[in-house]
């Protein structure tokens, strides 16, 4: 009787909560976890896809032996593994192999998504400052791109008060407590999972699309709807424009 007084006493201690979050606690790190593995092996696999395309095809990608190249591999790839290796996605990736020649400096704390960002920044130096500050503070891809847009590095060069400056992304972009990265597109094209339409931008398109024409009419005359994801080369460089619209009296 006295061990079963004992037993009963120790289970009267225990706190629903404080049980709940240590197990919740074990949860996250299994998925940081995942997501970490995943990050890394998808960021090595695209920089070494890159550095392939790169000695196939040369200096110039977009010469005609580079792009019937690029066509064909992109083709069998996506026959076999998804919609993730269209054209542009290997000129991305051979683009990244340029970017960031040596494997040894990517960091393995940041995703394929932080890469994309970092691809942006042509001055190298701030690039390299962008990769090691996001690794070092833990940025999500949203505060990484949060800070680029404005100008962060310059801001932090310029300033007096460091510090505050460094602390201010927390307060403009706070960081999630785990980014939900299974759920990120670039990821489910990696793993040949499965997409759930709920997470992408193109549902927003295509209803704002539904609605275009009621949309025009209120906007008045002249107003016309032209295209979606249009293709613009600026400087040899590729572009996307979500929705393009044209007022044709103005």
């Amino acid at each position: 009787m006295g061990d079963i007084t004992g037993n009963s006493n120790l289970i009267s201690d225990i706190k629903p909560e404080e049980t709940y979050k240590s197990i919740r606690g074990c949860v996250l790190d299994a998925q940081k976890k995942v997501c970490s593995a995943v990050n890394i092996a998808m960021v090595i696999a695209y920089w070494e896809i890159g550095e392939q395309i790169f000695k196939a095809c040369g200096e110039n990608d977009r010469a005609t032996y580079g792009k019937q190249l690029l066509q064909y591999i992109s083709e069998k790839m996506m026959n076999e593994f998804g919609k993730g290796y269209t054209v542009r996605n290997l000129q991305m990736m051979r683009k990244f192999y340029l970017t960031f020649p040596n494997a040894n400096a990517l960091r393995s704390e940041l995703s394929w998504t932080h890469y994309r960002s970092l691809m942006r920044v042509e001055d190298e130096k701030a690039r390299v400052f962008y990769m090691d500050e996001a690794a070092k503070a833990g940025w999500s891809s949203r505060q990484l791109d949060r800070q680029i847009n404005t100008m962060y590095y310059q801001r932090i060069l310029a300033s007096k008060n460091k510090d505050a400056v460094a602390k201010e992304i927390e307060s403009t972009e706070p960081k999630l407590e785990y980014e939900k990265i299974l759920k990120d597109p670039y990821v489910l094209e990696f793993l040949n999972l499965p997409k759930n339409e709920h997470f992408y931008e193109s549902n927003l398109e295509q209803a704002l699309i539904d609605h275009l024409q009621k949309f025009l009419l209120e906007l008045g005359r002249g107003f016309s709807f032209v295209a979606r994801q249009k293709h613009i080369n600026f400087d040899g460089r590729h572009f996307y424009i979500d929705l393009v619209f044209y007022n044709y009296i103005l």
